[in-house]
């Protein structure tokens, strides 16, 4: 359990890193005369984020979760590979990245790395959706599984998604 902690930790320290990355990028989207879009719910996602971590976390203490190793361990390998995914979106999206939706006019659409895959939709939020499970299944931490993966679907496809498509259309 004490591995596991000090993991989602970890997790949580580089979830701040690229907070730092995303306040960068967004002073220099609205220098350029950036335009956000829905901050209305980024607040949520921020709770709901965060709530993941401590959730897990809080899950596997208080109902002393097992590490099973054959799933503990795919999850796990599942987990590092979302976290080298969201590096890809990064740096394919490059100083356009950002945990808000800010829009610079004249701006083109991104069309390399993950994005270059037309098939593939917001690719950033299906990683979002694939670790909100490993995470915590990691540590059979399935209450937290479960509970991210509904709230994460209904804020992606009810909010973010919608105001997120609205943005990109107004770079056409």
């Amino acid at each position: 359990m004490i591995l596991y902690t000090a993991f989602v930790f970890a997790t949580g320290l580089e979830r701040l890193w690229e907070l730092r990355i995303s306040r960068r990028n967004a002073a220099l989207a609205f220098e350029r005369g950036g335009r956000e879009f829905g901050f209305s719910h980024f607040p949520w996602m921020v709770v709901l984020h965060t709530g993941l971590l401590f959730a897990a976390v809080a899950e596997v203490w208080i109902f002393d979760r097992p590490f099973l190793p054959v799933w503990g361990w795919v999850f796990l390998a599942l987990a590092v590979l979302c976290q080298v995914g969201r590096y890809w979106v990064i740096s394919a999206l490059g100083d356009q990245w950002n945990t808000r939706v800010i829009v610079v006019p004249g701006a083109t659409r991104v069309r390399r790395g993950p994005y270059r895959f037309t098939w593939l939709s917001h690719p950033n939020y299906w990683i979002v959706a694939i670790e909100g499970i490993a995470l915590p299944m990691i540590h059979s931490a399935w209450v937290t599984a479960i509970a991210f993966t509904i709230l994460n679907a209904i804020l992606l496809l009810g909010f973010r998604i919608p105001t997120e498509n609205k943005a990109l259309a107004s770079l056409t």
